[in-house]
């Protein structure tokens, strides 16, 4: 048996990807997959879209790459002003990558020259939640709070200081005001025993992601970071890499609370997921600092390049074409409604949770207590490939700090339909039913022998 020269994470061997149309893939097999994940959460227009061949088709047809030292292009001028008038203001000036994690190391760069620039070189630190996801290269990774990720690289990356963030599902603070109270108090005391004066920003996502299955932050808190970081002289930024350009049914996820950032950063569902483009936006008065001392020190051989803004451009033009916000939020109605319906039936579905289309089940061992199953168990990886089984793609993570806990995400295109949607539900109710009689009733009863069999031990 020959194997692939490829190699990505562990895992089982995959089945080889045939062709994708809409919200569906067929393997190599002929087996149909529904795309509930949107690849990895980034596929948000769909899959075998025509238009977004033709935009780039018709820029492959005019140059497919230029250095943005030596030419400007009309592609990345354009998608520039459409991220701009998607904050409606609230950034004006925009940095073009071709990933999520190098949007998030361009924004720390940024931040940290910004406060070079002004005669304050030490502002050194970075705060960041834990947990959290905000890249896989090393800056980035630095301000991640999710330990496997972290732990081979702890030795040669910067870290974050890493403060809670909230948790409206697991908090024991008496109501949701005092545990926002409680988080907000406990990350002043942190920046304060390191100083204020040698922060440079705040990093978070109002919207989480892989590393905590879509859990929420409120007004109260985004306010609360605001005022700390106007207070301590920081800067605030937002990783909208997952959550952004439409997937919680508004173009970011902070104009749900009206807090804004200083700085944002976006990426995957971006370019729809036909080509890598990211952007870095940031306020105008930050871009004049940096610029006035001589540039931004940084810079990628594809940043900006046309065919990656066609295709992003392509991308925004067919959301605003369609009218994709509005299905986004008809749809993640409909797909809530339906998520909340199997939890009533599943005491171990433990919480549902999510804005738009960007949904997290979390899976819980005892629905009181909120105890996770053991992690030994890989609950989120069974229901992953239960689910792959039944013709249903899902996005699988543990939820605490990565070493327990399970959920996982369930985010479809935004041009999926109300029958698609029904459709997914129904895969995944038979995932669910599957997971409940091969694995979680086995289980439990192996536990409950256990404690059994110590208790008369």
């Amino acid at each position: 048996m020959t194997t692939s020269p490829l190699f990505y994470q562990a895992g089982p061997a995959m089945p080889e990807i045939s062709h994708g149309r809409g919200v569906f893939l067929w393997d190599t097999q002929g087996k149909e997959y529904l795309d509930g994940c949107a690849g990895a959460i980034s596929c948000n227009l769909g899959h075998g879209r025509g238009d977004i061949r033709d935009a780039m088709l018709a820029q492959l047809d005019r140059v497919a790459f230029t250095y943005r030292t030596q030419f400007e292009n009309a592609p990345a001028v354009a998608l520039a002003e459409a991220l701009v008038e998607m904050t409606e203001g609230d950034l004006e000036k925009v940095f073009f990558v071709s990933s999520g994690s190098e949007a998030v190391e361009s924004a720390l760069k940024l931040a940290r020259q910004y406060f070079v620039a002004r005669d304050e070189p030490g502002r050194r630190h970075f705060v960041s939640l834990r947990p959290s996801y905000h890249g896989s290269t090393l800056g980035a990774l630095g301000v991640t709070g999710y330990q496997p990720l972290e732990a081979p690289f702890a030795d040669i990356t910067s870290g974050s200081i890493k403060v809670p963030g909230p948790d409206f599902y697991r908090h024991r603070d008496g109501g949701r005001d005092a545990h926002v109270r409680r988080v907000l108090d406990d990350t002043r005391a942190r920046i304060e025993a390191v100083g204020g004066d040698t922060i440079i920003a705040v990093v978070v996502e109002p919207v989480g992601g892989a590393s905590t299955g879509a859990r929420l932050v409120d007004r109260a808190y985004l306010e609360g970071l605001r005022t700390l970081c106007d207070e301590f002289g920081c800067l605030l930024i937002f990783d909208e890499v997952l959550c952004g350009v439409g997937r919680t049914g508004r173009w970011f996820a902070y104009q749900q609370w009206g807090v804004a950032p200083d700085l944002l950063t976006t990426a995957k569902g971006l370019g729809a997921g036909y080509y890598p483009v990211g952007a870095l936006l940031c306020r105008e008065a930050i871009v004049e600092t940096v610029m006035a001392s001589g540039g931004f020190q940084h810079g990628h051989t594809y940043a900006g390049n046309p065919l990656a803004c066609a295709t992003g451009l392509a991308a925004v033009e067919a959301i605003r074409r369609e009218g994709l916000l509005d299905n986004v939020k008809a749809r993640g109605d409909q797909l809530r409604r339906g998520l909340e319906a199997l939890r009533s039936r599943y005491p171990w579905i433990g919480d549902v949770r999510g804005l738009g289309l960007l949904w997290g089940v979390e899976l819980v061992m005892d629905p009181v207590e909120k105890t996770p199953f053991p992690a030994e168990a890989n609950l989120f990886a069974r229901v992953t490939a239960l689910a792959k089984e039944e013709g249903l793609l899902v996005y699988p993570r543990r939820t605490l700090d990565g070493l327990a806990g399970d959920h996982f995400l369930v985010s479809p295109p935004f041009t999926i339909s109300d029958r698609e949607t029904d459709l997914l539900l129904e895969r995944l109710a038979r995932a669910l039913e599957r997971l409940d009689r091969e694995v979680v009733t086995p289980l439990l009863g192996e536990l409950d022998a256990s404690t059994a069999n110590g208790i008369t031990g």
